[in-house]
């Protein structure tokens, strides 16, 4: 049985809208992280799969900044599911992480290096700077190598 939505139609299209897929708070916060730590990148490269979130050529890699919630991160307590139309959201959830799959791959056959920062993950950004200088200063390819 599916449970009633308590708010209008209208009113949940019009608060849908308002969720943005670039340019989110927590991309905003890594892509200043990076610029203070020295790093410089590119945005949403339309030539690459999946339009990653922050793309550093010079390292041939590429940061997710992803959502717990629409991502569908695992053991998140973001990651809830909501009670009001569950088939639509299985369906959604299933595609999503089904696309990002997709999306690793491509870009792992093309060599890239990937890094997915999770939206929960960034209460602590003592361990994202750490995250980020460790993914970008291995194997010798870091700005100071």
């Amino acid at each position: 049985m599916t449970q009633m939505d308590r708010i209008s139609k209208e009113h949940r299209s019009w608060n849908m809208s308002r969720i943005r897929s670039r340019n989110t708070k927590p991309e905003r916060m890594v892509r200043s992280l990076l610029h203070r730590m020295g790093y410089r990148f590119t945005l949403h490269r339309k030539d690459l799969p999946g339009k990653p979130d922050i793309v550093l050529p010079k390292y041939k890699a590429v940061i997710f900044v992803h959502g717990c919630f629409w991502h569908r991160h695992e053991g998140c307590k973001y990651a809830y599911f909501p009670k009001t139309k569950q088939k639509f959201w299985a369906t959604k959830f299933k595609s999503n992480v089904e696309r990002d799959r997709n999306v690793m791959k491509q870009l792992k056959e093309k060599d890239w290096q990937i890094l997915i920062i999770w939206e929960c993950e960034l209460s602590d950004t003592e361990s994202i700077i750490k995250t980020l200088e460790a993914y970008l200063n291995k194997d010798g390819h870091g700005k100071n190598a």
